[in-house]
């Protein structure tokens, strides 16, 4: 394996989870660019939205996830946040230089997991009726651009099945 697997999609949509499960099988590191960026920054993600507002993380992401893409030259499994590939230049760079992947999830699996965490800044709501709509909104916008990903897989089955769909997928293009 040459190339970097670059997992996008959804918060919720298991990208962490895939991710840790497909780079083991491969044998690959894995990076969670969120985590990434918590590190770098000394912050969560949460309280660099709040403290510095969504513009100054969008703006650290596509530094970060950039200098991943472009100069670090092993191979990996990378986690994008849910809002990196919308970057037109992260967009551009990953599916050019990388195998793409949307974990495409469904609102209902989404809205399970969200609801539960309170690490996600722009699903930052109490009212479950609100946060579903907020969900909807996001993906009416977000899925034809995740649509762009070289690899579409469904994420309704065992993290496990996910993998090995993936994994049939990249063995074909070897």
């Amino acid at each position: 394996m040459k190339k970097k697997i670059v997992l996008i999609g959804m918060m919720g949509s298991g990208k962490s989870t895939i991710g840790k499960i497909l780079s083991k099988t491969l044998k690959l590191n894995f990076i969670d660019t969120d985590i990434l960026i918590e590190k770098k920054c000394g912050l969560k993600i949460k309280e660099i939205f709040d403290k510095y507002g969504e513009k100054y993380f969008r703006d650290k992401e596509e530094k970060i996830v950039l200098n991943i893409l472009l100069n670090d030259k092993k191979p990996c499994v990378l986690a994008l946040g849910g809002g990196a590939f919308l970057n037109k230049k992260l967009q551009k760079v990953v599916l050019q230089k990388t195998i793409s992947v949307w974990l495409d999830t469904n609102i209902e699996l989404i809205y399970k997991r969200c609801k539960k965490s309170n690490k996600r800044p722009l699903l930052d709501e109490s009212n479950d009726k609100k946060l579903k709509k907020i969900i909807k909104d996001l993906l009416k916008i977000r899925n034809p651009i995740y649509s762009k990903a070289k690899f579409i897989v469904k994420t309704n089955e065992q993290p496990v099945r996910v993998c090995n769909k993936i994994l049939i997928y990249i063995k074909n293009l070897i």
